[in-house]
């Protein structure tokens, strides 16, 4: 059986994908061992991609993700561009809620959480930058999702539809129903899909030619939720950062 050596772009990103939220700083053991190279070829990446700065080097030896990479996100538009532009509607949704307030992307079939404002109540769900659950499970990958390609959803609603609690959405008919109802509303409710305390209310953002780049939503606990209350003010908040990223509503 041959087996296909790996190329030297695929090795580089090997060394930056042995970093994750688990795993923030790594020995050059570790790298190694979680890029699947050799120590003497870990060394050298993680020796060019230290110099670059990608990744920095403590003095006990331990290495963690660089500034540079930081600078290189800041330029990406659905990153830290989208966030610059959608924090001051995030700041006004907390101060009229003061409840969790977070706002995520789509990569593949997954939410990505560009955002995160901590509210006064406590959930069992601790979202961070960064972070990805599956689509179906959360209220900004309804939302998401809802509005994403018609061949993409089908194929998303027959596949496996992982659980994390007993009210976790696993049914692809009940899916497709509750997708058609954050279309029909413009709204998105998961309720203790991820934890069993938390509730979460979201909206997509459009973008300027209007389809949906983006979602935001506010978490509460369940037993407190006030849903009709919640629904206008996410709803609010995303159509004030669609209108800043450039999208116009279709006037009557």
């Amino acid at each position: 059986m041959t087996v296909t050596a790996r190329s030297a772009p695929d090795r580089l990103l090997s060394v930056l994908a042995a970093f994750d939220h688990e795993h923030p700083a790594l020995c050059l053991t570790d790298i190694s061992r979680r890029a699947g190279l050799s120590l003497t070829t870990a060394h050298r990446l993680v020796g060019a991609l230290t110099q670059w700065g990608a990744l920095e080097r403590d003095e006990s030896g331990v290495y963690h993700v660089g500034l540079r990479l930081w600078e290189v996100a800041a330029l990406a538009p659905r990153g830290l561009a989208l966030r610059q532009i959608a924090l001051p509607y995030l700041e006004d949704l907390y101060e009229a809620t003061h409840e969790n307030v977070q706002m995520a992307v789509r990569d593949g079939a997954e939410v990505v959480y560009i955002e995160w404002l901590s509210g006064r109540s406590a959930v069992g769900v601790h979202i961070r930058v960064g972070a990805r659950w599956p689509l179906h499970a959360t209220g900004v990958g309804l939302a998401l999702l809802a509005h994403g390609e018609p061949e993409f959803q089908e194929a998303y609603c027959s596949g496996p539809l992982v659980s994390f609690t007993p009210y976790t959405i696993t049914d692809p008919a009940r899916l497709r129903r509750v997708l058609a109802e954050v279309r029909r509303t413009g709204a998105a409710v998961s309720d203790r899909q991820v934890t069993d305390d938390a509730l979460s209310v979201a909206a997509p953002v459009r973008g300027p030619d209007g389809t949906v780049a983006a979602a935001v939503s506010v978490v509460v606990p369940h037993a407190d939720a006030q849903v009709p209350v919640l629904v206008p003010a996410v709803r609010l908040a995303a159509r004030g950062i669609s209108r800043a990223l450039g999208w116009q509503p279709e006037r009557p």
